[in-house]
């Protein structure tokens, strides 16, 4: 049976050599997808939080330590903060999920400190997890050559004006062509080459409290974020190419929160 403990292989490495590379953050996001769909989620971090939709919630109890059948996931790996996004659809009919997880850790990676879940269902803003899968499965985040690569100042900044446009219409994005934005399991892209991200958002909605997970390796950031007056729990996860917006994924909790 497999068993994920998330102080993970790094407390077997001699303190002088242990180090937050990509390949073990990698190695973290595969054993973390392994766990979730053996429902064997284990951390001796003690101290380690657990939120679901920005809310605490017992490790032992929550929704990652259920068993689920994983059908798509993707993975965003920051070595300059040590943490990770993955972003995963489980479409089993009896209960299909997107969900997006954080997962930051100490800077030698050796312990887990924060475990945040963003977890959309049927109750949420145009949930599909079918039509998530379909579109999601079928782009490219390709790596990047490292010298074609986006700084993390510009996929910040392109993120960021894209989010500010929601309380300040005046803000320039640079909108990339071609653009698909896939919000619950609704698709902007025709797999055209003119096709936009520019399709239209509401005004006046402040977005803050922004955390942020980046990867310059696929040119992408996700963001999590208190959405509106509401405070909606959301994630933003965006990939930049040439300084401009090439996909734009998106979750919000609309539904009833416990």
């Amino acid at each position: 049976m497999l068993k994920l403990t998330l102080v993970l292989c790094a407390t077997l490495i001699s303190p002088a050599l242990a180090q937050c590379t990509y390949s073990k953050l990698q190695q973290f996001t595969s054993e973390y997808i392994s766990a979730q769909a053996s429902g064997e989620f284990v951390t001796t971090a003690s101290s380690a939080s657990y939120t679901e939709n920005f809310r605490p919630v017992n490790i032992s109890t929550g929704l990652i330590s259920q068993p689920l059948k994983v059908d798509y996931s993707k993975s965003l790996h920051d070595t300059t903060t040590c943490s990770t996004f993955t972003e995963y659809v489980v479409t089993d009919p009896s209960h299909p999920y997107v969900i997006g997880t954080q997962i930051k850790y100490t800077p030698d990676g050796s312990q887990i400190t924060n475990i945040d879940s963003i977890v959309t269902d049927s109750d949420d803003w145009l949930f599909n997890a079918t039509g998530t899968f379909y579109y999601a499965s079928r782009e490219d985040w390709f790596v990047i050559p490292e010298e074609q690569r986006d700084t993390r100042e510009t996929i910040k900044a392109a993120a960021d004006a894209y989010l500010d446009l929601f309380d300040d219409p005046s803000v320039i994005v640079p909108w990339g062509t071609p653009c698909a934005r896939l919000e619950g399991g609704l698709y902007s892209g025709q797999g055209l080459p003119n096709d936009t991200c520019n399709v239209g958002v509401p005004t006046g909605v402040p977005i803050v409290n922004r955390r942020y997970v980046f990867d310059e390796t696929v040119g992408s950031v996700d963001v999590f974020v208190d959405f509106g007056v509401n405070k909606i729990p959301d994630s933003h996860e965006f990939r930049v190419e040439g300084g401009k917006l090439r996909f734009v994924h998106t979750m919000s909790v609309t539904g009833p929160r416990d």
